[in-house]
């Protein structure tokens, strides 16, 4: 992971407090990174973002983002 990704993430630690129950679940063949914010969860949109993540929505409510190509970032 890089200097940039990590500041990323340190951006995100409020929202990681107010939602102390985050699960993850990395399938390797595929090499998908999916996390969670709400469990059971049903999204109803979702958004690709360019840098291929996907945004999970139910409502207005982000629930969860998949990461695709996980174990490649980073790598570069």
């Amino acid at each position: 992971m890089g200097k940039t990704e990590i500041i990323e993430l340190m951006r995100m630690v409020p929202s990681f407090i107010q939602r102390p129950n985050i699960w993850t679940s990395y399938d390797k063949k595929a090499d998908v990174l999916y996390i969670d914010f709400k469990k059971p969860s049903q999204a109803d949109d979702s958004e690709l973002t360019d840098d291929d993540i996907i945004i999970r929505y139910e409502g207005d409510e982000v629930i969860g983002i998949t990461v695709m190509n996980a174990a490649k970032r980073g790598m570069q």
